[in-house]
């Protein structure tokens, strides 16, 4: 009977600090309009590190939310179907298998995927609900408490684990804010509505399913989930109950494909600025983060095998990573509002202070009641994570100086021959203008009678800057940029070497590409494979003379 009395003290708790939360969000949308995710949030206003700790921390929030989601979803299904509960495991690597396909397609077409399975399942939980409270309005509910064995007594810390365990239900808040642009003009304004119908609906739904387990007296179920042992007490086990549990699993599916958007979004970011590998700031020919989604597909899929997509067994590793972000990105709005001092500027500091005080103590909450059921892991990973980004961005840091160009003389100099008959032409390769390229560009000369540079636009190229370098360093070679409106790299290469070949016929046309070699075998991961792709098209296109001219770093 206590364990019941605990449930919406609890539940109430877990809604005003939804309140809190959303409010706070609201507040960081209206001074980020064009996206403030924790990770920007804290970097711009408490420096670089706490933005790595938010970062790293909303990294791991995003893969744990995939595969709890996931994991989640395959018991909706499994609670209905108890005779898939054997391929729990074969289940989520499927669902994670498919949600990334349809990520790799592209975000609108995602997005339109899972538009009806949302609204079907909003409309399904409050209908729960209503005949839920309608039943026991008419007395059709059982009076007497389950006689349940005492394995734990109903003290302080148990009551903490639970309120812990369900502010989880808040991990989706921070979504909204760090993808405003994916919204229609005015993106912020409806980045903020979006942000208050989510709380609203969200309070209600927690509230009525918490009251409903409440009134009907819900106890655990080994392979049941909440919402399944429900349904079949205020639905029965008709159509309408397999309806529900389809769409819920639909929607925890989009539930991860929230992560989708945002994983790669956050990756971008990090890659940008040099603390993660520069292929996930990459975009696919669907102008999507393809890298980013394998990676979060990978990750999530690790964890699903590991775990063997039981909830319970994840459930204490999350939300460490998602409340350490929200703490420090409403500590940075905090100082965002008392530097910029704008109209009403008070209020919205006081607001973003309460949401930091808030989440704070609620993460305190989760680490000391969780800390022995897993969530130690993460709260050794997320300082790991930071090390992780800090070595990424060193070694860029001495690739860049080793490669600069700068004090380098121009290259005329060197003198480049001019025969009556072309008899052995060169095409070099440029990615970027560095000392690798330059040599690359130095070796050229010395066995071709004419050379031509070419490089790709993928979008990414200050034109100008380019060929201001390039004319200072490498005047006498003429260089054609090509754009790649489908930002592939290899095809315009292939394209543009092909028809250099054919205005070239009956000689042998060397193609040269640049190479740096990292100093450790591992740091190979951090670049780019593109010369070995471009070497492996130019085959298949029967290029007969390939070469890489390599730069040691």
């Amino acid at each position: 009977m206590a364990l019941w009395a605990c449930l919406l003290p609890i539940a109430i708790a877990i809604i005003a600090l939804l309140g809190i939360v959303v409010l706070s969000y609201r507040q960081t949308i209206r001074a980020y309009p064009k996206g403030g995710g924790s990770y920007i949030v804290a970097r711009e206003n408490l420096g670089l590190y706490p933005g790595l700790v938010a970062g790293g921390s909303l990294m791991i929030d995003y893969i744990l939310t995939v595969t709890v989601s996931i994991s989640a979803g395959t018991a909706a299904l499994t609670s209905a179907i108890p005779a898939l509960q054997s391929h729990t495991v074969i289940l989520c690597l499927i669902f994670i298998f498919l949600l990334m396909l349809a990520n790799l397609r592209g975000v609108k077409e995602s997005a339109q995927i899972f538009m009806v399975p949302t609204y079907a399942f909003i409309v399904s939980i409050f209908l729960l609900i209503a005949i839920g409270l309608f039943k026991y309005s008419t007395g059709q509910v059982p009076t007497a408490y389950p006689s349940l064995p005492a394995t734990e007594s109903i003290s302080l810390f148990f009551i903490l684990r639970a309120f812990s365990a369900g502010c989880t239900a808040l991990t989706g808040v921070e979504a909204i804010s760090d993808g405003v642009l994916a919204f229609k003009a005015p993106e912020w304004k409806n980045a903020r509505l979006t942000l208050l119908y989510l709380g609203v609906i969200l309070g209600f739904m927690f509230v009525g399913i918490t009251y409903l387990a409440n009134i009907y007296h819900i106890v655990p179920e080994a392979g049941q989930t909440v919402v399944s042992l429900l349904g079949r007490v205020i639905l029965g086990t008709g159509p309408v109950y397999y309806f529900l549990q389809i769409v819920t699993l639909l929607v925890l599916m989009l539930a991860a494909n929230t992560s989708y958007a945002d994983f790669p979004r956050l990756c971008y970011f990090l890659a940008r600025d040099g603390f993660l590998p520069r292929q996930l700031s990459l975009l696919g020919d669907r102008l999507v983060y393809s890298n980013g989604i394998i990676l979060l597909s990978s990750c999530a899929g690790i964890l699903a095998i590991i775990f063997k997509g039981e909830v319970n067994a994840i459930i204490p590793l999350y939300a460490v990573g998602v409340f350490t972000s929200f703490t420090l990105s409403q500590a940075g709005m905090v100082r965002h509002w008392y530097q910029g001092q704008t109209s009403n500027w008070r209020a919205s500091a006081i607001m973003n202070g309460l949401g930091a005080v808030a989440t704070l103590v609620v993460l305190i909450v989760i680490i000391s009641t969780k800390f022995l059921l897993g969530a130690w892991l993460v709260v050794v990973a997320i300082p790991l994570v930071v090390v992780l980004f800090s070595a990424i961005q060193q070694h860029y840091q001495y690739v860049a100086q080793r490669l600069s160009i700068q004090d380098l003389a121009p290259r005329s100099y060197i003198s480049l021959p001019k025969p009556a008959v072309i008899t052995h032409p060169a095409v070099v390769v440029v990615g970027h203008l560095n000392r690798g390229t330059v040599e690359a560009l130095d070796y050229a000369r010395t066995i071709a009678g004419e050379i031509v540079a070419v490089h790709v636009d993928i979008g990414s190229t200050d034109r100008e800057k380019l060929r201001e370098k390039w004319q200072n360093l490498q005047s006498d070679i003429p260089l054609e940029i090509i754009d790649s409106p489908y930002r592939s790299v290899i095809d315009p290469i292939v394209d543009f070497v092909g028809q250099f070949q054919k205005d070239h016929p009956g000689v042998f046309t060397t193609i040269i590409i640049p190479v740096f070699v990292p100093r450790n075998w591992w740091d190979s991961i951090l670049h780019n494979q593109t010369t070995l792709f471009l070497k492996n098209a130019l085959r298949a296109n029967k290029s007969r003379i390939v070469t890489t001219v390599r730069y040691y770093l």
